[in-house]
């Protein structure tokens, strides 16, 4: 009877392990494991109405906050680079380069043709430039009866950075196939928002961080979406992408405020002061703040919601509670090492004022409460505070979502 009793059992536990086993495989497929219950109902259609809601308003907010053409204090900084009528910045073809002046053939323009010789700061010198290179000029005509001038404006790296955004390309797709060129896709449409919307829209006078919010929403939709594609997992982690992002708007706002920042720290932003002085420079920095943490924030809120899924595919008898704390784990291993790029970034980027800083024979913190320092810092800590605080509330979306657990039905 044992013999029988077992071989009856046998064909049983067999077919079990099958089901189990294309449960799980059908958990890869879709980021929920067959065991696992499905998303409630209302629960994709709430998820669906926030995206929705947050899409339009940040269309709403565009066509609100587009600028006025007639109204926008854009005239260039013709004004101010250019100071007499007529200039113009023709290319040339470097034939001579000395110590602190090169000779140059002009490519373009009335004086197509003629040689001219310039004077340039010893680093322009020194950084490699050669025969055959093309240079760009100011072209200042002559007045009252006295000679055209000629100056060094620039060095045309147009071929350089366009072979280099092809390598970028070709590794790229080489490498991530689809999903890079769908990421690249992507990066391209968010150039576009800040170039036509963001920056004419703050130029404008609009506020800062009404832009940054519009601008982060914007991007981050068309970003997630065309990357990772339509999906629970990729909306799940859009809804954490964007409380990042107005958590991030918030205290880079206040904290901006308490640290007194102006938002003018370097000789840009006095150029920018001398062209729009009207503008609210405190309401830029808080738009820089909330963009320039966006890449690192994507990162994060993708990779929490991605985390849940796979745990809920590979346990579908995991608790919510167990299913928290297994994605909260691997979030805190990520936030750690994000903090780090956060800093060494910022760092990097700003190394020239930090060498700058550091030969002043000051205390260090006074030195820190200067404007290009506290700005860094503030910007830093802000992003990050964000970033943190994107980790739980993506983790608390994708667990609400992923569906709960659901017990073993084999007898």
């Amino acid at each position: 009877m044992a013999s029988r009793g077992g071989a009856r059992r046998a064909p049983r536990h067999s077919a079990s392990g099958h089901t189990h086993g294309h449960g799980h495989a059908h958990g890869h497929g879709h980021g929920v494991g067959l065991d696992s219950p499905p998303v409630p109902t209302w629960a994709r259609f709430g998820l669906i109405g926030v995206i929705v809601l947050a899409t339009l308003g940040a269309l709403l907010g565009t066509v609100l906050l587009w600028p006025d053409g007639d109204a926008t204090p854009r005239g260039g900084l013709d004004g101010i680079v250019a100071s007499a009528p007529g200039v113009t910045y023709p290319h040339a073809t470097v034939t001579d380069v000395g110590r602190d002046a090169l000779a140059a053939e002009v490519d373009e323009g009335t004086d197509r043709g003629s040689t001219v010789r310039v004077q340039v700061p010893p680093e322009v010198a020194a950084s490699g430039l050669t025969v055959g290179d093309r240079v760009e000029l100011v072209r200042v005509p002559a007045q009252a009866g006295g000679e055209t001038s000629w100056s060094y404006n620039n060095t045309d790296r147009d071929a350089v950075l366009l072979w280099l955004v092809v390598l970028f390309a070709v590794v790229v797709l080489v490498v991530a196939r689809l999903r890079g060129l769908m990421a690249m896709v992507g990066l391209a449409v968010a150039g576009v928002v800040i170039w036509r919307f963001t920056l004419p829209a703050l130029l404008d006078g609009e506020n800062g961080l009404a832009v940054a919010v519009v601008t982060a929403t914007l991007i981050m939709v068309v970003v997630l979406y065309t990357t990772h594609g339509f999906s629970l997992r990729t909306s799940a982690a859009l809804v954490g992408t964007l409380l990042g992002v107005a958590a991030t708007a918030g205290i880079a706002l206040f904290w901006a405020g308490q640290a007194r920042l102006t938002g003018v720290s370097d000789e840009s932003g006095g150029l920018l002061v001398s062209a729009a002085g009207d503008l609210d420079f405190r309401g830029l920095l808080a738009c820089a703040f909330v963009v320039a943490g966006l890449g690192v924030l994507n990162d994060v809120t993708i990779t929490q919601a991605s985390a849940v899924w796979e745990l809920r595919a590979a346990s579908s008898q995991m608790s919510r509670r167990q299913l928290w704390r297994g994605a909260m784990r691997i979030g805190r291993d990520h936030i750690a090492s994000t903090i780090y790029t956060i800093a060494f970034a910022y760092a990097g980027s700003s190394l020239v004022v930090l060498m700058l800083l550091s030969l002043y024979d000051r205390p260090l913190l006074d030195l820190v409460s200067s404007e290009q320092l506290a700005e860094e810092v503030v910007r830093t800590l802000t992003s990050s505070i964000g970033l943190v605080l994107a980790v739980p509330l993506t983790t608390a979306v994708a667990v609400g979502l992923v569906g709960g657990p659901r017990r073993d039905r084999l007898e």
